[in-house]
């Protein structure tokens, strides 16, 4: 496994931080648009 590791920025941990907090949309829509892996996002 050669790569290198993304580092988020505060700013994007937040923004969807709240979305997933806000519950519109489902973990695979909310990781499709901003491109993580579904396991990033937790609420």
């Amino acid at each position: 496994m050669t790569g290198k590791r993304t580092r988020y920025s505060a700013e994007f941990k937040t923004k969807v931080a709240l979305e997933a907090l806000r519950g519109e949309p489902t973990t695979a829509q909310l990781a499709a648009k901003h491109g993580i892996h579904q396991t990033m996002v937790g609420d």
